[in-house]
């Protein structure tokens, strides 16, 4: 385990990665002061580490940063300051896994289908689905094909993405890494290098957001497991990485959320589980929709600005989002003096002898299945305020909402908060600042 260096920086500059394993055992980067940045280069996430067998986590994350005095228990506020996509092209789609090719779990052991290497070096043969060769023994090992694929290509305004052609596909498989802007220090072969072509023509609005940001777990867990759903996988697996369901529960910080609202303007309350809370990022997506229901989006190469601040004992259980509030649900936006104008004549009208001052609060649940992430949710709510469940079901129904971040189980309950609540809870100053 790292121990507390003496002297902290104000900005640390970030462009080194994991190899797909958060493991709080290595040493970080850092440390940054609480009030002090972080500014990365972050690699794209998804397809172009699953075709990566030497990558162990099916992400390729930044090398996690330690934040001076953060201890167990603690929070970590990350403010996203701005996010930039860097890369011209990208290439995603439904994943199909091919079988014979991996141990239990193709985004995490790939297994050389000729001569048996686990997690093999590749080498890159040419363009498309069969590109991907083992370095010992020419193999194809690629663990996944798409389904249905497609090749973007960004606008220079950042405002839109368009998907191509079989000819403009193949030409951008050929420079793959110059296209993609892949970062120096990335290992991952750009999946453009497979072209896919099926979408041809159609128009995608970017706003890009990070569908991994968050703190390192207290076990070495993949990146792309660290989270309810997926993190389910490592249940009984056979790899290395294998997992009880306590375990799980216990070490992950769900960093891998994917939700689209984790965008510049955003802030979100990570907890802490090691020294120095490891703050890592990665997995920028150029779009997405709520659910990422294809499995995957449109991955891409950028250039993020965060700014950390520490909150002693806050204990929170998982992340809490304080999102922009266009992004918010309609019925957890802060109230107009004109609502609460017309809620105080209802008021006087039937005795009511104070109306609550509330603000919006976001808490992020996962788990194996929709249904189970969103207990997880409600329940690290009611941990935190010291309620029940069943008042955060009717305060998320009435003032707020339960959005899907991924299927198949990462969600937010969201709703307004008594600032009573909020304030007990070491919240409130955070929650005002984003709000009013």
């Amino acid at each position: 385990m790292q121990e507390t260096k003496t002297t902290a920086s104000e900005t640390v500059m970030v462009n080194q990665y994991v190899n797909g394993v958060l493991d709080p055992g290595l040493e970080m980067l850092g440390p940054v002061k609480s009030g002090g940045h972080i500014v990365a280069h972050t690699a794209p996430g998804c397809w172009g580490p699953m075709i990566t067998p030497c990558i162990r986590g099916g992400h390729e994350v930044t090398k996690p940063v330690y934040v001076e005095g953060a201890e167990p228990g603690d929070a970590i506020v990350i403010r996203i300051k701005s996010i930039e996509v860097t890369s011209l092209a990208t290439s995603s789609g439904n994943d199909s896994p091919v079988e014979g090719r991996f141990l239990g779990d193709p985004f995490i052991a790939v297994k050389c289908p000729g001569c048996g290497t686990l997690y093999p070096e590749t080498v890159i043969k040419g363009t498309g689905s069969e590109a991907i060769r083992c370095a010992n023994c020419d193999a194809d090992v690629t663990p996944f094909v798409f389904t249905n694929g497609y090749t973007m290509f960004m606008g220079e305004k950042g405002d839109v993405g368009v998907t191509l052609n079989r000819e403009a596909a193949e030409m951008i498989a050929q420079n793959g890494r110059a296209y993609m802007k892949t970062p120096d220090a990335s290992v991952q072969n750009p999946i453009v290098t497979f072209a896919p072509h099926d979408l041809v023509g159609t128009i995608a609005r970017m706003r890009p957001f990070l569908g991994q940001l968050g703190t390192t777990p207290s076990r070495p867990i993949p990146d792309s497991h660290n989270a309810g759903d997926f993190g389910s996988f490592l249940i009984d697996a056979p790899h290395e990485y294998v997992s009880t369901q306590e375990e799980l529960d216990t070490h992950r910080t769900d960093g891998h959320m994917d939700i689209s609202r984790v965008r510049a303007g955003s802030v979100l309350i990570c907890p802490v589980k090691v020294p120095g809370g490891g703050v890592y990022l990665g997995d920028m997506h150029a779009m997405q929709g709520d659910g990422e229901i294809a499995g995957h989006t449109a991955d891409v190469a950028g250039i993020v600005h965060l700014e950390v601040e520490l909150v002693k004992g806050l204990n929170n259980a998982g992340p809490i989002l304080l999102p922009n509030v266009e992004d918010l649900p309609y019925t957890a936006k802060p109230f107009t003096a004109e609502e609460r104008l017309a809620a105080q004549k209802i008021a006087d009208k039937w005795n009511v002898p104070q109306l609550e001052e509330s603000l919006p609060v976001s808490f992020v649940g996962t788990g194996p299945t929709l249904n189970a992430a969103t207990d997880n949710g409600l329940e690290r709510a009611a941990a935190l305020f010291d309620v029940t469940v069943p008042e955060i079901m009717n305060r998320a129904t009435i003032t707020g909402s339960i959005e899907i971040g991924r299927h198949p189980g990462v969600v937010t309950v969201t709703f307004l908060a008594p600032e009573s609540y909020l304030k007990k809870a070491q919240l409130y100053d955070l929650v005002k600042a984003q709000y009013r």
